[in-house]
């Protein structure tokens, strides 16, 4: 067993024989890069000039003076294609790039991997090719058309829920036959190892950027450090940098969708199971004869019936905890950050300061939170008029 794969029990590479050359190949060269001052100084000069980093971490005053205690959003919605994922694929393809490969693929659920992908690609002029589920393309037509724009084909998966984890079996399915000359640019923190390591690295900019932010402000480190959690990207890049720091409080926040006990939910830290999926041991939603269950959420970037496992390692030791709201919770945190600050998130963040309004109950105008506002809601614009004229929405 090869143990650094592993986050304690989680990880690992459940894959076919013929990939675990190609996952070999790509570990070396993931290290060998990360350890290159070359490659790093280049990565971290488009994240500059191209990304438009570092973000600001914002001092939301009014959603403060609401909920009681200091909010700060870190603005990963500002980032070039409007959310967190940019940092990620950025790294991912020069990696691609520098390992002689010329086309891409990758998956997405709510499309903001699939545009990232697609941007990068245009970019490092490569091939790329998106799956997304049937649904996910019904609900993400703007993201779908953006891809389009930049130059990608986006495949239509139409098996099981339609959702990402069948976008993300047919990728790897794609993969397993066209390795040679394609990377694969997983989008979050999942699969099999090394992948779960590299997101955690290209996606730890945002923690860095915002400790030293937070040090620069208020002279120490923040009481709670909160992301939303679906296979957690966005979550373990804003966790990364306080892991080692035992008395910030982290905190992922999961889809509970029509509420954990009807069922219809995307929670798998409250219900889930250890198993595996996407080459990797974590939790899943299972049914009792552990055959994986669908996962609900109106967002389409937490409908996955997994996590990363990393982030299930983090809350078995007891280093984060995890917690689920509602869609109805996160829409209603959705529209007052809307009126109270004038910034429009993405249904995913909004899952996120739909519980920092809960744990600011807990909390001082004294004590402070750190949110990572993932990103913007020009992708959820429709699923939004729906909701609010009564109309529900699909799934």
């Amino acid at each position: 067993m090869n143990k650094k794969a592993y986050y304690g029990e989680f990880g690992g590479q459940y894959v076919a024989e013929s990939l675990m050359n190609t996952l070999e190949e790509l570990d070396a060269a993931f290290e060998d890069a990360i350890r290159d001052p070359k490659f790093m100084e280049q990565y971290h000069d488009y994240l500059r000039q191209y990304v438009g980093r570092e973000t600001p971490l914002y001092y939301a005053k009014r959603l403060s003076e609401a909920y009681g205690t200091k909010i700060y959003l870190k603005r990963e919605d500002l980032n070039h294609t409007g959310a967190h994922k940019i940092n990620n694929v950025i790294g991912q393809i020069l990696l691609a790039k520098r390992m002689g490969k010329t086309k891409v693929i990758a998956e997405t659920g709510a499309g903001q991997h699939g545009v990232a992908t697609a941007t990068g690609a245009a970019l490092f002029d490569m091939e790329c090719t998106v799956y997304m589920g049937k649904e996910d393309i019904e609900r993400q037509k703007l993201n779908v058309l953006r891809m389009e724009m930049l130059g990608a084909s986006v495949v239509s998966v139409e098996s099981g829920s339609n959702t990402l984890k069948d976008a993300t079996n047919e990728a790897i399915r794609t993969w397993a036959k066209t390795a040679e000359d394609t990377f694969y640019v997983i989008g979050s923190a999942v699969g099999p190892y090394p992948y779960p390591k590299m997101v955690k690295e290209f996606q730890s900019v945002i923690s860095r950027e915002a400790k030293r932010q937070h040090m620069e402000i208020e002279g120490r480190n923040p009481d709670v450090v909160m992301a939303c959690v679906g296979g957690g990207s966005n979550s373990i890049g804003m966790f990364a940098e306080f892991i080692g720091e035992p008395e910030v409080a982290l905190i992922g926040v999961e889809a509970a969708g029509l509420g954990i006990e009807t069922g219809k939910h995307a929670s798998a830290m409250a219900l889930g199971a250890p198993g595996v999926l996407h080459g990797m041991r974590s939790y899943l939603l299972q049914d009792e004869n552990g055959n994986v269950q669908l996962a609900h959420s109106i967002s389409a970037g937490l409908d996955y019936p997994g996590v990363g496992p990393e982030h299930a390692y983090l809350r078995d030791t007891g280093r984060a905890s995890y917690v689920s709201v509602t869609d109805a919770e996160a829409m209603d945190a959705l529209v007052e950050l809307c009126r109270l600050e004038g910034i429009i998130p993405a249904i995913e963040s909004a899952h996120a300061l739909a519980y920092a309004k809960k744990k600011a109950k807990e909390m001082t105008m004294e004590q402070s939170m750190v949110l990572c506002l993932s990103g913007r809601g020009d992708k959820d614009v429709n699923t939004i008029s729906d909701y609010l004229a009564g109309k529900g929405y699909l799934n």
